[in-house]
Order: structure tokens, then sequence, then C-alpha cells
């Protein structure tokens, strides 16, 4: 079993920052709900156990609690925010809203000697996002740190297993927050810090052999690294057995199908090439509203992938390259929330396929699985390929998908993809891409007047795609790239460019 830190969500904007916060110390981490069982942290076994913070106030009616019988179970604890306030709550410390809120930066005073800040600084400047603090520590516990408006900005118990800290620690904004991180998870936790991405990789491929056994294994492949990584992950494991499967679903950029179909050849995996493109297309036709087009496209793949699969009758498996943020963004940790949009690799299979399914890459971030391909030794160019969506163009044309808006779309956005190569700027940007919109606008071209559509040109740098900043290309690069698709690109006259963040912005438009 892998060494394991979880970290329990309270509802933190920064739940996901914890978790990818201790990964990249080499310490496996996972999110699961307050909630969870004490039955099923033993049966995990952890390391340690991260109390996520959240937006409650221990006096909440409905506030999300803790079960005494971790606290009971000897695992190190560290409580973040919330999650300090709630173990000072449940010991029978005393909490109490503050006259005067911390948000933003602060500074404490280290004021008592302990590993969790071993080599930090007596003073540092941390992350405050609080209007509740520690007045009355629970017995048993001391004050190790204080602020200006908080008497206890960090705690610990007579056992140096259990430590609270009222700041973020894992936010940049926090001086040293990674370091504290890492005197919790290796002086106290006593981890060893051997998962990385080469043991991900063994370990998955010994899962996958000992799940599949001598069956066969269907996997559907794009092009893109999550699929790819997925594939090559399961060829390692069963060799011949498995059967991958390309549809060209029209939906493609600029000679993708061809470039994916010769790439995988090269690579030796066995495949079958499928072109839908008018069966696609037809089904999309008068289809304006992006979750349908998503939900039309994600049935009519099923349908095709179908009608393969029957011809492979040995296959009892389907492999696909489901996501940690794909679970996340779908189906809250939490429970029932906000769905943004559906994912096309997360949900059920229908019943009729009979297939049990296989997700190798599900408790990885996209960066990650970047990492796990090369170990695996994929080529750089698949490596720095740009995130492509599984509805392709279909949720990056504004309305109804036509052929000859997929022709447009298709130019125009290799002409982007073309002058940000040219430019050096290909792999410091994690996605960019064209949107055609629904809108038309007058232009002027050999002194004539042209009604014709509007481009927008979306780019944004990101780690993971949880989060993402429109990327700072440089005018002179933007001009060409407007130039030459209003020249080159018939149909369009005006390009414009995307300058939302995520949040609140998504990175695609639909």
């Amino acid at each position: 079993m892998k060494e394991t830190v979880l970290v329990l969500d309270y509802g933190s904007q920064y739940t996901q920052l914890i978790a990818r916060r201790i990964r990249e110390l080499n310490v496996y981490s996972e999110i699961r709900p307050y909630s969870v069982s004490i039955e099923e942290i033993k049966d995990i076994r952890p390391k340690a156990i991260i109390l996520s913070g959240g937006p409650s106030s221990v006096w909440d009616e409905c506030s999300p609690s803790l079960d005494v019988q971790i606290l009971e179970s000897g695992i190190p604890i560290l409580g973040i925010c919330y999650g300090m306030q709630l173990l000072v709550h449940v010991l029978g410390g005393r909490v109490e809203r503050s006259n005067s809120r911390e948000f933003g930066p602060a500074e404490i005073e280290i004021t008592n000697d302990s590993n969790i800040f071993f080599k930090i600084p007596n003073k540092i400047s941390v992350w405050m996002s609080h209007g509740d603090r520690v007045l009355e520590l629970p017995n048993g516990y001391s004050s190790i740190a204080s602020s200006k408006n908080s008497p206890v900005a960090s705690m610990m118990d007579r056992g140096a297993k259990t430590f609270g800290i009222q700041f973020h620690a894992e936010v940049v904004h926090t001086k040293h927050g990674k370091e504290i991180l890492s005197n919790f998870i290796f002086k106290i936790a006593k981890c060893s810090g051997t998962w990385t991405p080469k043991s991900f990789a063994e370990n998955a491929i010994g899962d996958i052999r000992e799940t599949v056994g001598n069956s066969h294994v269907l996997c559907a492949i794009s092009g893109g690294i999550d699929s790819t990584v997925t594939a090559l992950i399961i060829q390692r494991a069963i060799r011949d057995r498995l059967h991958c499967i390309f549809v060209d679903t029209g939906l493609l950029r600029l000679n993708e199908a061809k470039e994916v179909v010769d790439a995988y050849k090269d690579m030796g995996l066995s495949m079958t090439s499928v072109d839908a493109k008018e069966r696609f297309l037809k089904r999309l036709k008068g289809v304006k509203d992006p979750e349908e087009k998503r939900k039309i496209i994600g049935e009519e793949f099923i349908r095709v992938f179908e009608e393969v699969a029957s011809g492979i009758a040995e296959a009892e498996y389907l492999a696909q390259g489901t996501l940690y943020p794909d679970v996340i963004e779908s189906i809250s940790v939490k429970g029932p929330s906000s769905k943004i949009k559906s994912h096309h690799n997360v949900g059920g299979l229908p019943d009729r396929m009979n297939l049990k399914l296989v997700e190798p890459l599900r408790e990885l971030f996209k960066d990650e699985v970047r990492d796990v391909g090369r170990g695996l030794g994929l080529t750089p160019e698949i490596l720095g390929r740009h995130p492509f969506p599984g509805p392709g163009l279909a949720i990056r044309i504004i309305g109804e998908v036509e052929e000859q808006k997929l022709v447009n779309l298709r130019q125009a956005d290799a002409i982007f993809v073309e002058e940000i190569k040219k430019a050096g700027i290909y792999d410091d940007i994690w996605q960019a891409f064209c949107v055609l919109l629904p809108v038309q606008t007058v232009g002027v071209m050999g002194d004539e007047r042209t009604y014709e559509n509007v481009v927008a040109l979306r780019a944004v740098t990101s780690v993971d795609g949880m989060t993402a900043n429109w990327a700072r290309i440089p005018s002179d690069i933007l001009e060409k790239v407007s130039v030459r698709i209003i020249n080159e690109v018939k149909g369009i006259n005006r390009v414009v460019y995307d300058i939302s963040t995520k949040p609140p912005g998504t990175i695609e438009w639909e």
C-alpha cells in the first residue's frame, strides 16, 4: 500500500492546492470529504491527516464537524484555518468571533520551538483568511505562534503529533509555507517521499495486470496526453491485449486525424481508425446549446465505439483517461454541487456495453500525467501538445456547428498555433486556440464593405488547468496572427483577444 497523506475537505477554495503541495514533496495525497468514516480512514492507513480550511464557523448550526475517533487514532494531524478552529472546538477549547478579522497578509511570530517550524525564521509573512480566532486552547495544547490579531496563530499538542495553523501554508503568499508543510510531512509524520512519476507508472502497470488478468481492454485514443499515457500504461501491462480505437469525429484541428494515426503507429499501438465525420455533423445540425452539443457528441461517440467494440468479443474492460480535476469539477468531493460543465471522461457507460472500467490516471493532475508520460518515453512533441477538449471544435463554435464554420475555425486556429510556435512561446502557454463567435461585424477590404465573423483568440498559462491566467503574448505576435487570419481565412474580418482568468471564467468558452 502506498504512503498516503489524507486531506479532509471542509470546503476551502484551497483544498486541491493542499493536495498538490503535498504531492510536490513526492508524497501521495488524496482528498476525501470531511464526513469520511473512520473505517475508510483505517483502510487507507494514512501517514498523516490534514484538515482543510473552509467558509464555515464552528458556531454555525450546521457547520461540518470532526469524528473524535480520528483524533484518537494516533495519526499525525494538521488543522489549517477552520481545521485548526475545529480541533480546538471539538477538544473543549474556546473559539470566538473576532472583532477584527484577518483577510490577506499578516505577520506571525514563532514563540515556541517545534519541528513544524524547523529552520523557519522567527517572524514570517503569512496569508490569513478567517473571522474567528482561538482564545483558549484545549488541555494539553500550547501556542507556538501568534499574530497581532490572533494570540494563537499556531498550536501543538503535548505529544507533538497534532498541530494547528491559523494561516494558509499552501498558498504562495505565505513565506516558507512549503517548508512548513514539508516539516509536518517529514519530521512529524515521518513520510519517506518516494512517490514519483516513475513509481506511479510502475504501480499503475502492476495494478492493471492484477485487475485485468488475461482479459482484453478497449481504449479510446484522441492524440491527447491523457489517452496516450493511459494507452501506454495498459500496453506495458498487457501488451497485445490492448485494442485502441480512434474516432475521427470531424471536430478535430487541421490535419489532426492523420497526425494522430501516424503517431500511434510509430508507438506500436494496435489501433482501429474510424471516419465518422458525417454522422457527428448530422447529429449536431441545428443544435446551439453547449451542454446539448456535449451530450450529443458523447452519445454518438459511444455508438461508434460500440460498433467497433462489437467486433472485439474478447474485450471485458474499457480504459479511460479520466483525471482528478475531471472528477472534482464534475461531482464535488463533498457531494452534490454546482456543476460547471459535464466532462466527456466522467460518467457511466451504457449497461449494454457490459464492460468494466479502468482509469489508471484518475488520481493524477494534468502536469503529473505529463511527468508520467515523460518517464514512459513519450516524445516532446506529444508531451507538449496543448490540451484539447473531448467535444473538439464543436464547443469552440458558439452556436450551431456547420462544415464551413469548422473549415474557417481550423484555418484560424492553425495560424494562431503556427505563429506562437514561430515565436518560440508555444511551450510557455498551457493552451492556445480560437473561438468562432456568432457575431458579424462591419469591415473594409479592398475599398469594399464586409460583414463577416469575429474570431476570439484564447491563450492561458496554468499548471494543471484548475486555475489559469491569460497569457501575456507580445502585441507584435498578436498583430501577425490577426493580420494573417483576416487575410487568409475567408469569412472572418475581426480578431479579438480574451483576457479573462479562471476563475471567474473557464478556459473554454463553452
